[in-house]
Formats: C-alpha cells, structure tokens, sequence
C-alpha cells in the first residue's frame, strides 16, 4: 500500500489506522502526511531518546513556519527522593502555554506538531482550568498595583529574587518588576508609573540591559503542580495522535510503575506516604481510557503486521537500503549503475562537500540544494547538506544517510543555551574552606556571624586562624577575603595573628614572581624575535578528516579551532592556551591541530600528566587518523624498555609524525627531528624540572596548551594578553547539565543510582575520600550492588596498581571506581553520569 492509502483512510475520519512502515522513513512519512492534513500532531514514542531523534529530524521535512515541540520527561522517577532539573518543568509549561493559547484562537487547528516520550505524556500535571485561571496577559497602559502582581506571581510559583537571571524568578526595584515566565525565551522587564505599567520590555539575563520593547506579554505559572491532569486535555479537539510502536509503550509505562511502586511501597512502610496518596502518573489501561475517551484520531506504526479488529491495516512500501559503512569506492561503483537505470539519488550527509568532489572526479553530475523542494528527477542525485539518522527506498527512489556511506551519523541536538546563574562570594565560600586575607593570611571559613556592637547588630565573616585565633571581617570589607587555591591538594598551614609570619610569606612570594617574570620576559622575547613556522593552509585531507567528526561541534570548538588555524599559518610561534571544562571537545581541537602540522610535514609533541590519559589520547588519535598515513606512538610506562627505544630512535629518524607521552617525553634522550608544534594537556600538573624542559621546547615552536583548571600564573598571561586564550563555555549537544543533590546516607538511593546507570551502559564514581575505612566501604558497597563490578584507586596505593585500576574503568572493564579525590588527577571517562 503506498502513502495516499493511508492519506485517504485519516481524511475520512477513521478512528484508529494501523501502518507497518521502516523505522528510519517515518520522519519522512509523517512530515508529508502532516503537510497534506494541515492538522496538529502529537507523536508519542517509547523512550526519550526516540522522541530526542525525532524532534531533531522532524524540521528536515518539514516548511519552515511550522512549530515543531519536544514535550519533555521529568529526570526523576516519582516518589524519587531527587530534585527535578526546574528546566525541564519550564519547557513542559512552555509547551502547556503555546496549547492554552492555541484553545483560545478561532484558529485552534494551527497545525503544530508536539513529540513526546510516553513516560512524559503520563506525567500527571495541572488541570486545564488552574492553569487558565492564573494564566494572565499583560500590556502596556493597563492599570495594575505592582505589589499585587507581585504577589500573584509568588502565588504562582515563582521565587523573588535580587537580580531575575532564570525562569520561574521575579524582582522588584521600586517602579519596576523584572520576571523571567518559562513561556518566554527572555525575561521581562515592567516599568510603572504610580499603578500604570508605562512600558514592557525583554532584558539580557546576563547584562540586565533593556532589549526590545513590546506591547503586551502572557505570564504563565512556575511550577507544574499535580493534578488529575496530563497533556491530552491541552490538546486542541482535531489531533492526530500518532503512537510509534504501540507494544513498546505499553512496556515503558509498566516499566515506570514497577520502579515507582517500588519506591512508593517504601515510603508508605516508612510512614512518609499515605496509602491514598495519589498515583502522580498514569497506568497503561488510564492512558489508553483517556485516549478513546478524547475521541482521538489514532495512526499507530509498527515495525511488524498488526492485526486489530475492526482496524484498517496498511503496510508502505519503504524499503532498507544498502550499507557501505565508509567503503566509498563501491558507493560510487553502484551509483554509477543506478543512474542510468533511472534511479533517482537523495544523499544528506554533514560530508556533502567532500562526497560532491568524490562524485565529481567520477564524472557523475550533483545537483546541489539546501533543501529537498520537490522529487529530483529520473536518473539524478542530489547531495545535501544535513543530518538524518537512517536511509530507505521507496520504487526507484533512494535516501542514503551518513549513516549508510560512513557508518556512522553526526549526532546534533536541538538544545536551548540553558540560563545560568550567576554566584556572589558566599556561594563560592563554603563553611569549612580555606580563604585568604590581604592582611592576615590564611585561615578558614567559619561562616558568617551575627555580632553586637554598641548596642547595634552586624553580620561579619569569620576567620579561624591557628592556635584558635580568630578574626571578624565586616561585609563591606568582603573583597580582602578570596578563597584559599593551591596545588597538589595539601591542605595549607593556617597563618597565626599577631606575627610577621605572613609579611614574611608575602615578600618571598613576591621575589619568586619577580625571578619568573624575569624568565618570562627573556623567553617570550626570543619568542617574539625568533622566526617561526608558517604552516600552510588547510589540506584536502585535512578537510575530510574534520568530517569524519561523528559529533556536530560546538561554536565554541570551531571558534578555537580557527584562532589556532591562524596562529599557525602566521610566521609568529603559536602560544595558545584554550581553557574549557572535562568533555567540552578540547582533545578535537588539538587532534586538527596536530594533523595540520604533520600535513605540513612537521612533527608533534603531546604531553599529558598520567599513563591513563596517554593510553586514552593515544587510542583516540589512533581512531581517528586511521584512514590516513600518519604514525602516532606513546612514550609511557605501558611501554617496554624495547618499543621506547625503538621509538626515541624513530623520533629521531623522523617517521614517527605524532608522539603522545608522559614526562618521558622530557627526558634528554629524547630528540625530535623537526618539532612543529608541542600540545600540553593540563600544563599544570608538571613538575618544576619539565617545566625548566618545556621552556628549552618553546623558543621556535608552536604552542597549545589545553586546561581545564589553570594555573593562576597561566591564566594570568592569557587575561593580560601575553598569551593568546580560547574559552569553551559550551558543553556540546551530549552533554547533561550537572546535578548535584544533598541529602542523607541511603543504602536504597546508592544502589538506585549505581543499577540506573548501569542499565544505561554506563559508569559510576563513588568517592570516598578517607584510605583508612575505603576497604571496609568497598566490601559495604559490593554486598549492596553484588552484580556490579567495583575498582579501587587512592593516593596510597602502588603506581602499578593505581594504573590498572583506572585502566580498567577506562575500557569500561569496571562499573563503579571507589576512589578518593585522586580522580582529580587527569581521567576523562565518556560514560560517567
């Protein structure tokens, strides 16, 4: 049966239709389907991570203009002892208000398309009515009493603040009222004059600067209470609700209320929960109850024939296609025989370019567009750019995907830059830390305190000292106080009043930094002096292998990727330091860089601070330059006495282009034939005499430094433009915000935790910082999770040991690694939530 079957069965008003189709054409189907029927979509899949897929691909087949939605799932299972990540509550309000908008439009059938896992379609939520009856519009000209509206919106839910720099906050100064609603992408700022709102503009989160002005706005609530309530009683009275696989939903609801009865069960026994609480979720049977109830048009897709009575069943002809995962030469063998039998060809590929010049060079004519209009004709092929996640056939028409050709797909997420808020002092000062007085030294936090003076009550901050001293700083004197940073994780010696200790500590500390800027000053004279290396630009070869990237980057990747670029094809010696967070994509950055270098025929020094992490880069560069004649070795202690000799001598021979090591890359033996660029991973982490080593290394060649942490001296000579800097604030399109809860020791949350990633594939750290009882924890911790496999590692163990240990966890041999703060130490492990 083909598409218009199925077309002319939903136009006639059928309740339910059942279609056996191939999962990878349904973006495809659907968009087309939506597009004739001009009618909203809710699209309800079996995991988050599908519905993820989905509301990346939907846009690619679709016309611009057409809202397409994610409806989130909360992070927590219910009756979770776990905040919920408040972001994910304001899209989930977001969506609730662009539907409580359309019911209140002549136009209610404005076709939007909403796509949701079904763990959040049976998230109970607020009823239709509450959320209308405090669901309010605002416009310049109306006459309002600040503080009541004011008071209505902490009705709502949301949290008075200072500054307004996230959803769900609001603020007043006087005349004016700043709130941030979750059904806006920017904050609002409401200027008043007496009880009349004179103007409405959105501001910057960051800046607080006045933007655009606007004439009225809709102001939703905070928080998503429960109710009886789920998203089908927002939906407009013509939707389609398509359910992708059905059977598989079915099991994810049961899934989700196994887990949470369980943890239902146990705080009724615990006396936390009452035995009539209500369920904060939908059953299967409830789901399926509400659906026939709405009287709904049903379209569910399956992968096998379903058999339903009294439901029409159609089967459309997609096909699989063919798989050539990366062996190009028979790619354009068979499109070289399919044109001609007038096949028509639609490749999308983020590799469209280079696949163009490969077609090219085969004499085979591309049509190239930016989006897929209308069919192509008989015995063509168009190449886009673009990213789907799986091809299909359909009668002489064929999609082929990255996923085909290479085997792979740039996996890009449609992700919102999540507000941040900003942190004062306190914040960054914790009971307990180590801080610094301009005047006094060292001492720690003590929190702050409220003393009498005079009859009148101050707050100061408290300072403990040694021998029980202890100093009280008034809080307008709070910028003499900055945290305590050192190196090595020692704790410091706390200064005593009273003495010169700290005067003394002062003056040598300042002979020290006027010795190294004397160093500093000679070296990067003759740094500035000395002709450098003027790479040449980019490289066929060099654009292919930044293709073969499976990760779309970040604006932050490219951006530091083209300042070093620069830096190298300038005859000046590159000093870069690019600073960014665990996982950010630094080691992309220096992996181009180091390929730039060797296509220019010079060779490549990365230093790293552990064996690990050399293994870890060393695989990684492997991986990666496979396809390409380029040698990479390791210098390490996994290396036997032989193979580094071998290698120093091959260094020296020159047919060794990339050499990953630890300090044994420093050692004197080592000499490199024509050194272009040195790439430093955390510069920090070495010794006083490397560095004396590394200085030697840094007259002529290229400079990349990479940090997550820098040292205050090398961050220092980037801020004040001795060295060039990049900054990686965006955490790529994978990456899950980081959460951190506090609460008491539990046995049952521990092995939750610990079972949950493990059935996500992935991997724990547990850390427990005292070596005296980490034996006594390690048995504790195997008896709660008898099925995971646990590692230790700590500072006191043997270097050998220690290693494998991490290795281990490394290569994901290991679940959970019991450690101390040792994990500090330089490990990046992709699969640790």
């Amino acid at each position: 049966m083909t598409f218009s079957h199925v077309l002319r069965q939903l136009n006639k008003g059928e309740s339910e239709c059942d279609v056996q189709m191939l999962e990878s054409a349904r973006p495809c189907f659907l968009a087309s389907l939506h597009q004739k029927l001009q009618i909203p979509f809710l699209l309800i899949t079996s995991s988050p991570e599908k519905a993820r897929l989905l509301y990346e691909q939907f846009p690619t087949w679709c016309p611009d203009g057409i809202p397409v939605l994610h409806f989130p799932e909360p992070d927590s299972l219910p009756y979770e002892r776990l905040a919920s990540d408040t972001s994910i509550m304001h899209q989930r309000l977001q969506v609730l208000s662009i539907l409580q908008n359309l019911r209140g439009e002549n136009d209610g059938a404005r076709p939007i398309v909403i796509i949701a896992s079904v763990s959040a379609i049976v998230q109970k939520t607020l009823f239709p009515s509450d959320f209308a009856s405090v669901y309010h519009m605002l416009s310049t000209g109306a006459n309002v009493k600040p503080q009541e509206l004011l008071t209505r919106w902490i009705s709502m839910g949301y949290q008075r603040e200072t500054l307004v720099e996230v959803p769900g906050t609001a603020s007043q100064r006087g005349g004016i009222l700043d709130i941030f609603p979750p059904n806006c992408d920017l904050p609002l700022r409401l200027e008043f004059i007496g009880n009349e709102i004179e103007s409405i503009r959105f501001f910057d989160p960051q800046t607080q600067r006045s933007l655009k002005p606007v004439s009225s706005a809709y102001i939703a609530p905070a928080v998503e209470a429960t109710g009886d309530a789920t998203i089908l009683e927002y939906l407009p009275p013509n939707v389609l609700v398509i359910l992708d696989e059905p059977t598989d939903l079915e099991a994810a609801v049961c899934e989700l209320d196994s887990r949470a009865s369980e943890l239902r069960q146990e705080q009724i026994g615990q006396g936390e929960l009452s035995e009539d609480s209500i369920v904060p979720y939908l059953l299967w049977p409830e789901l399926e109850g509400k659906l026939r109830g709405a009287s709904l048009p049903i379209l569910k897709l399956s992968r096998w024939p379903v058999v339903t009575e009294g439901t029409q069943s159609y089967a459309v002809d997609f096909t699989p296609v063919p798989s050539y995962a990366g062996k190009l030469t028979s790619f354009l063998e068979q499109v070289q025989d399919m044109l001609p039998i007038g096949e028509r060809i639609i490749v999308v590929s983020h590799q469209a370019k280079r696949l163009s010049e490969l077609l090219g060079e085969e004499d085979i004519f591309v049509c190239h567009v930016s989006e897929l209009e209308q069919l192509p004709p008989p015995g063509s092929i168009y190449v886009i750019q673009g990213s789907l996640q799986g091809g299909w056939r359909q009668g002489q028409t064929l999609l082929l995907t990255d996923s085909e050709i290479f085997g792979f797909v740039k996996q890009s997420r449609l992700l919102k830059k999540r507000p941040v808020r900003r942190r004062g002092f306190l914040p960054e000062l914790g009971v307990g830390d180590y801080a610094v007085h301009d005047e006094h030294g060292i001492g720690m936090f003590g929190g702050m305190v409220k003393v009498v003076v005079n009859g009148v009550q101050k707050e100061y901050l408290l300072l403990e000292y040694a021998a029980g001293d202890k100093l009280y700083i008034p809080t307008d004197q709070a910028d003499c106080v900055t945290r305590y940073i050192g190196s090595g994780g020692q704790a410091p010696s706390l200064s005593r009043l009273g003495t010169q200790e700290w005067e003394r500590t002062k003056r040598r500390i300042k002979e020290k930094a006027k010795d190294i800027a004397r160093e500093l000053i000679v070296l990067h004279a003759l740094r500035e002096t000395s002709p450098g290396f003027a790479f040449a630009e980019d490289t066929p070869w060099q654009e292919e292998l930044e293709a073969s990237f499976p990760y779309v980057e970040t604006p932050d990747q490219m951006e530091a990727v083209i300042r070093i670029k620069e830096d190298m094809e300038s005859a000046k010696p590159m000093d870069r330091l690019v600073c960014g967070d665990v996982g950010y994509g630094k080691t992309e950055v220096a992996l181009r860089a180091a390929f730039k270098a060797v296509m220019n025929s010079r060779q490549v020094a990365l230093l790293v601070p552990t064996t690990v992490l050399a293994q870890q880069h060393f695989n990684t560069f492997t991986q990666r330059l496979s396809a390409f004649p380029v040698r990479v070795e390791m210098l390490s202690r996994f290396r036997s006495e032989k193979e580094q000799k071998a290698i120093i001598e091959d260094l020296a021979e020159g047919s060794v282009d990339i050499c990953i090591g630890t300090h044994r890359l420093l050692q004197k033996d080592v000499v490199f034939k024509d050194l272009g660029l040195v790439i430093i991973d955390e510069e920090q982490r070495f010794g006083v005499t490397h560095k004396e080593r590394l200085k030697q290394m840094r007259q002529e060649v290229d400079i990349l430094t990479l940090s997550a942490t820098p040292i205050p001296r090398t961050l220092h000579m980037a801020l004040v433009g001795v060295r060039d800097m990049s900054t990686m604030e965006t955490p790529p399109e994978e990456r899950l915000p980081i959460k951190t809860f506090v609460g008491g020791y539990s046995d049952k949350l521990v092995r939750e935790a610990i079972i949950r990633e493990m059935e996500r594939g992935g991997q724990v750290f547990f850390v427990h910082n005292r070596v005296q009882n980490i034996a006594r924890v390690t048995r504790q911790l195997q008896e709660l999770v008898p099925e995971a496999e646990i590692a230790v590692a700590h500072g006191q163990m043997s270097e050998e040991k220690l290693e494998q240990a991490m290795l281990d966890f490394t290569n994901a041999r290991v679940d959970v690694l019991l450690c101390t703060t040792i994990i500090q130490a330089g490990l990046d492990i992709a699969n640790v939530n």
